[in-house]
């Protein structure tokens, strides 16, 4: 049986999809290049926004109309998150839990294939769910992610991810040592931290994130450690003079802003202030002085009038960002602010994506201007196939 792996959202989705494409492969099922070549198409799914749900559902139909006798399942967020929804004919729907039923699903399929769809979808609850871990492997590249964290308790006013993916829970020490030393077995030399809200690895286990890289720090073969997305307020002093104690550490931190706008921050049910934010940001520059700060920042949320959005420009600017995602409000089902009244239109967020967009390029102009000139050791992540 051949398959492919269509992968949407975050980088914890592609970990996520490495880590199914490492259990098919070991049942001897090969990688097809096309759909056409395909037995079964995996599609792992995204539901962050309608738009991304949008565009899950017209790959599951492009690839039927390309293949249609090939199986089709689908997993990830959206079906986890709204498992009332139509799924495009599917032959198989999963949410983010139920990975083992998946490939038990594909091995019973290469015997017989189904008669009908069928779904699985077990909902998050809560403090009886326990961290699952999916294998980590990406074999064309010297860098790896490795999910160590799952759930998130923040209820963000905006974001359906609490549903899709239950409360916080995190990969056990002992499990991250065996992960880490098979890593570094299969070549690898670059670890990737990820979680769904990595700040808060290890609080239901009695650590945190500083224990996590100090073990990948710890082998003598991983040469370089850095962290996913981090929610600002989970960043203590203690945990930063930790991270500068290590050698192998990355100073890059992609710290989430969303706004510059207390009022706005407040609105998103956020758990930190502009101020406290940019103290933070000031404490990592004071220990690490080439840091690289990058963010999400979120444009034409419910309310956000041109002060409070101007606040969020004047904000971004003064933290001098090296680089800054920027994306239009975009209303999700489900969620608190998707029913929120003042809603911006939609040709406000796409003008002021654009110009914050166009500020951002600027800055991150700035910040790779300083290293013009200078020498460093870089780690070489592949081989360009047009020139191996």
């Amino acid at each position: 049986m051949k398959i492919k792996i269509f992968t949407f959202g975050c980088k914890v989705n592609q970990a996520e999809s490495s880590g199914l494409q490492q259990l098919f492969s070991a049942q001897g099922m090969e990688q097809a290049d096309r759909v056409e070549d395909a037995d079964l198409l995996i599609v792992n799914s995204c539901a962050v926004t309608d738009e991304s749900v949008r565009k899950v559902r017209q790959l599951l139909r492009s690839i039927q109309r390309k293949n249609p006798d090939a199986l089709i399942a689908l997993t990830g967020c959206w079906p986890q998150a709204f498992p009332d929804d139509d799924f495009c004919g599917a032959d198989y729907v999963t949410g983010t839990k139920d990975r083992d039923a998946l490939l038990q699903w594909a091995v019973q399929c290469m015997k017989l294939r189904p008669l009908a769809s069928e779904t699985c979808i077990t909902p998050y609850r809560s403090a009886k769910d326990v961290f699952s871990p999916l294998p980590c492997a990406d074999t064309t590249k010297t860098r790896a992610f490795l999910k160590i964290q799952d759930g998130c308790n923040q209820f963000c006013s905006y974001c359906i991810i609490p549903f899709s993916r239950g409360r916080c829970r995190s990969m056990p020490l002992e499990r991250l040592e065996t992960e880490v030393e098979n890593l570094a077995q299969q070549g690898f030399r670059e670890i990737v931290l990820t979680g769904i809200n990595l700040g808060f690895y290890g609080t239901d286990i009695g650590c945190d994130l500083a224990d996590a890289v100090e073990i990948c720090a710890a082998h003598p073969k991983i040469l370089r450690v850095r962290l996913g997305s981090l929610e600002p307020e989970r960043i203590t002093n203690e945990m930063l003079g930790r991270f500068a104690a290590c050698e192998k550490f990355c100073p890059q931190f992609h710290l989430s802003l969303q706004s510059g706008s207390d009022v706005i921050l407040k609105r998103m049910n956020r758990r930190y202030t502009a101020a406290e934010y940019e103290a933070l940001a000031a404490a990592i520059r004071s220990l690490f002085p080439d840091a690289a700060l990058t963010t999400d920042v979120i444009v034409g949320f419910p309310s956000e009038h041109e002060a409070e959005y101007q606040e969020t420009v004047r904000f971004v600017r003064k933290i001098g960002f090296a680089k800054v995602h920027v994306f239009p409000y975009s209303k999700r089902a489900g969620t608190k602010a998707a029913d929120m009244e003042d809603q911006i239109p939609q040709t406000v967020k796409i003008q002021r994506s654009a110009d914050l967009t166009r500020i951002a390029n600027a800055l991150r102009r700035s910040h790779l201007s300083k290293y013009v000139g200078r020498t460093l050791c870089v780690l070489v992540e592949g081989k360009k196939r047009q020139n191996a």
